[in-house]
Parts: structure tokens; sequence; C-alpha cells
């Protein structure tokens, strides 16, 4: 029997399999893709991070290059397989996790080569699971090309004609700007864009996000509360000057579909002929056959990680501990806090 399985091998899992490692742990690491990083390779292709490299490293290794440059996704995939192989950490691909459960104090592991035992399971899975995309796109007509942004790879796939983006997150937005050069985009919005840059003064804006102690502020403290009300920022100005040239429409939220027409939240309507629904994953946790582990809406519950689950462990939440959580740069700090309470337990 293993001491921990990780399920999950991008960075939340590395990150964590790197203090396992060092503290001579029996584990594994399972992940259903054939590659690491192959969530990072199936992006769009232009997808460019807004954390300069200098904020993009997982603990004990720098990703290489111009630390104030800006990282593809390429770099990110091949950058977490070198990670992976610099550690000797123990992954095995291929392997889709089917269900976990816990019996006598044991986690089983099933999967499609089989059930792994251990003492301690950590969820590392990611929160982007399940594309999610509006009920009322059933109601357009056929001739519609849709997809979701997580299928989006560059302007080649989207046929001839205008654009809808909807949703105004930095993917939504980058995608956006990326069609203007080529067709005629309109992006629908449910909040006004709140734009900062990616410099201050030469520096990037996680060095003073940082400083001003909001990027790794934990969620109970005053500063870390306040951060996390805010609308999730957009960084760069690059749609804000094609919004102002005008080679970027705005709209308000989509409220219907019908056929081919778009009703939005002014009862303003248009014709569409392509949409990105850039609106989003919903968790998907089903897999988890465990009671007490998930809430209602079958989020797992948890405090910084830790599940009332003795033995069962979350990491690369969303603000599962600060706004850094999800991010390169912040992931290895969770990790790190994990291992000393798995330590604990030992």
């Amino acid at each position: 029997m293993l001491d921990v399985i990780v399920i999950g091998a991008g960075q939340a899992g590395l990150s964590i399999g790197y203090f396992l490692q060092k503290g001579s742990y029996d584990f594994v690491i399972l992940d259903g893709e054939k590659r690491i990083g192959e969530s990072w390779r199936k992006r769009y292709d232009s997808l460019i991070l807004f954390t300069p490299r200098s904020y993009s490293s997982l603990p004990g290794m720098k990703l290489e290059g111009s630390e104030n440059g800006f990282p593809t996704k390429d770099e990110i995939a091949d950058y977490l397989e070198m990670y992976a192989n610099q550690f000797s950490l123990p992954v095995q691909l291929e392997t889709t996790v089917h269900k976990v459960q816990k019996t006598n104090g044991t986690f089983q592991v099933s999967t499609n080569k089989g059930v792994v035992f251990s003492k301690n399971v950590i969820i590392a899975s990611g929160a982007f699971q399940k594309p999610f995309i509006p009920s009322i796109s059933q109601n357009l007509s056929k001739e519609v090309f849709q997809i979701h942004s997580s299928e989006y790879k560059s302007p080649e796939i989207i046929p001839n004609g205008s654009v809808l983006v909807v949703g105004g997150g930095n993917s939504g937005t980058q995608i956006a700007a990326e069609l203007s050069r080529s067709r005629d985009v309109t992006i629908a919005i449910s909040h006004p864009f709140k734009f900062l840059p990616l410099k201050i003064m030469r520096k990037s804006i996680f060095y003073w996000l940082e400083k001003v102690g909001l990027l790794y502020a934990g969620i109970s403290t005053r500063r870390g509360s306040w951060f996390r009300k805010q609308s999730d920022p957009i960084f760069g100005f690059d749609l804000k000057h094609l919004i102002h040239e005008e080679k970027v429409k705005i709209k308000p939220r989509v409220i219907q579909a019908q056929g081919r027409e778009i009703t939005f939240s002014d009862y303003s309507k248009g014709s569409v002929e392509n949409i990105i629904w850039s609106t989003g994953f919903t968790p998907d946790y089903g897999w988890i056959d465990i009671e007490g582990a998930l809430g209602e809406k079958g989020v797992p519950l948890h405090t910084r990680g830790v599940s009332s689950i003795q033995g069962l462990y979350y990491i690369g939440l969303p603000w599962q501990h600060q706004r850094g959580s999800a991010l390169i740069c912040g992931v290895g700090r969770d990790a790190k806090f994990l291992y000393s309470v798995i330590g604990q337990e030992r």
C-alpha cells in the first residue's frame, strides 16, 4: 500500500510531488494524458501567460529565459515535463481515475489500469474540468458555428463571417483580440472590464501585488477577503485599445438565443454567424465516492486544502488559500503547507 496517491500531474500535482519526494514518501502521481503538460499544449496556439517567468516557476526549479518576459503555453508544458524528469517524480500517464473510495481507513482509487490503495489521497485534478456552455446554445440554428473557448486553437478553425465571443475573462479577451485582426468581432460581457497593466515602472503587476501584500494574502485576512471580492481583472491593454479603435464591439450579456438571433440583456438583438462560448468551467468531482467529501453543489469541502475526511487533500483550487493558489506562482506555497500537514499525520 502506498503512502500517497496524487491525482493529476499538472502544476499542482507536480508541486506536491516535489515535497513528497524530498520526504521519501512512497507515492504515485496519476494522470490521464499521454504527456505531462498536455492540458497546456491543447490550449489555443497564441496563448501567452500574463505572469512573467519570474512568477511562473514551481519549487526547486526556475523557468529558463528572461525573467521579465512572458512565457508561451508550450514553454510551460515543456517546463512541467522537464520538472517531473528533473526530480524523478513517479508519474503514471494514461491512467484515468474512475472512482475514489475509502474503506476501513484505506483509500481505494479505481482506474482504467486497476485499483491502487493508499493511506492518503491528494486531488490535484484542477478546477477547469468540464466546459460550461449555457443551455440557450441549443436554441441556435445548426448553421451557427459554436464552440467552447477550450476548443479554440486559432482563427483558421472558425468559418468565414463575424464572431461573437461570450464571456469577458482573460481567455475570452485574448481570443477576441486575436480574431479582430481578420474578423468582425463582438464580445458580450456580464460586468464592465477592469483592466490592469502588465507592468508598472518596468516591473510586473504581480511584483506590485506581492509588494502590497495582496498576491499571497490568505482568504481569512482582511486583505485577502477584500481581494477575493473583486472581479477578475483583464491583464494588459490590448483589448482596451481595440475597443477604443472600434475593432471590437462590446455588448451586455446574452440572455436569449433563437435560430440565428441573439438577444442581449439590454434587449437589443443581433444576427450571429459564429460563437465562441468563453463561459468557464464547472467542477466535476462525481468520481469522489466518499460521504462528506463534497458539498451540496458537488464542490470539495476543505479548509486550506485539508478535507474533514482524514487523509484526503486538495491542491490547485482557485482561492484555496490565496489568489495565487491556482497559479503557477502560488501553488508551491500551498503544496508546502499540505506537505507539513501530511507529515504531522505520518
